[in-house]
């Protein structure tokens, strides 16, 4: 028998129904279509408007149609991980709600918060319960309520973000199909750049914070594009060296979904063809640690059983890094 490696053996996805378009937008702030599209790749982004719900909802949604999907009682799922910045509450974990709300009974939870690189970090860390045989099924979910830390006043961020959960199952394969490699990268000096400045322990809330407005995503777009794809690029490129493949061997590049921009320059840095790069910024914008799942929930029909897949990201921390897979499926 072959090396024990986790694999995904099922995706599913979750968006709520309420679109905001360009043209919504262009009734909030000074912008336009033309403006966003040009800038961005997005037409329009998910919102959560549901009364009472929040991230952990999104989650459990994904999960629900995961375990459908699948085959799989809630009660053998042995452990869930969420990847998110917009959790439920500052505790108790959002995973463990999750745990609660499907039904998984056996199983425990935690969160990781890498932002928009969290769905790659948690994947990972599942993964090393799986091949080291811990568990038998282990559930990555990547979600964030993105529309609940957006100050839609500002249109630098306001155009960018949306709504959304995927989620994957991975199980223990020995045909040489799951997680072949990764390389996950972190810089704390990139905190200045992108990030939510109140709500912790260095700024806890106060009135004076919320006046300020200073509980919404910030970014310094300019710097965050280039060390995005300075870092998106050299990762790749590692998880290609260190596995003795080129960007021909490679069937899918499945790329955090942060700007159109962004994704084509690291497409061409990497010298690989758009028609091979998953995308669907347009219709659902950056949702942040769901970008990833999301894309390859619907590029799932397109997967084949040993496809050669690499996925890779970069987020506020700065956290980046890319994973490389064999389609188990």
């Amino acid at each position: 028998m072959g090396k024990t490696r986790a694999a995904i053996t099922g995706v599913q996805g979750w968006v709520p129904e309420d679109r905001l378009t360009n043209f919504d937008l262009e009734k909030m702030v000074d912008t336009n279509d033309e403006w966003i599209t040009s800038r961005t790749g997005i037409k329009e982004r998910r919102i959560l408007r549901t009364p009472g719900w929040a991230t952990s909802d999104m989650c459990a949604e994904a999960v629900k149609g995961l375990l459908e999907k699948t085959g799989t009682k809630p009660g053998e799922i042995d452990l869930i991980i969420v990847a998110t910045v917009t959790a439920d509450m500052i505790f108790p974990d959002t995973a463990n709600t999750v745990c609660d709300k499907v039904g998984a009974k056996n199983a425990f939870g935690f969160d990781v918060n890498a932002a928009c690189s969290g769905f790659l970090f948690a994947l990972t860390t599942g993964a090393q319960f799986i091949q080291n045989e811990t568990y038998k099924k282990v559930i990555v979910v990547g979600a964030d309520m993105m529309s609940s830390i957006i100050d839609y006043t500002d249109r630098n961020t306001c155009v960018i973000f949306g709504d959304g959960a995927g989620a994957v199952l991975l199980e223990a394969r020995k045909d040489g199909t799951g997680i072949q490699d990764f390389v996950l990268r972190g810089d704390g000096t990139g905190r200045h750049v992108l990030h939510m400045k109140a709500g912790g322990s260095l700024h806890p809330a106060t009135a004076e914070t919320v006046a300020n407005r200073e509980h919404y995503a910030y970014q310094d777009g300019k710097r965050v594009f280039m060390h995005a794809v300075r870092g998106m690029v050299s990762t790749v490129e590692e998880v290609i060296r260190r596995n003795k493949m080129t960007a021909e061997d490679v069937d899918w590049l499945v790329p955090h979904q942060a700007n159109m921009r962004i994704i084509t320059s690291v497409a061409e840095h990497l010298h690989f063809p758009l028609e091979k790069v998953m995308l669907n910024i347009e219709k659902y914008g950056n949702t942040t640690a769901g970008t990833l799942p999301l894309c390859l929930w619907e590029y799932e029909n397109k997967l084949k059983k040993g496809d050669n897949v690499v996925l890779t990201a970069f987020g506020g921390g700065f956290t980046w890094g890319s994973l490389y897979l064999k389609w188990a499926y």
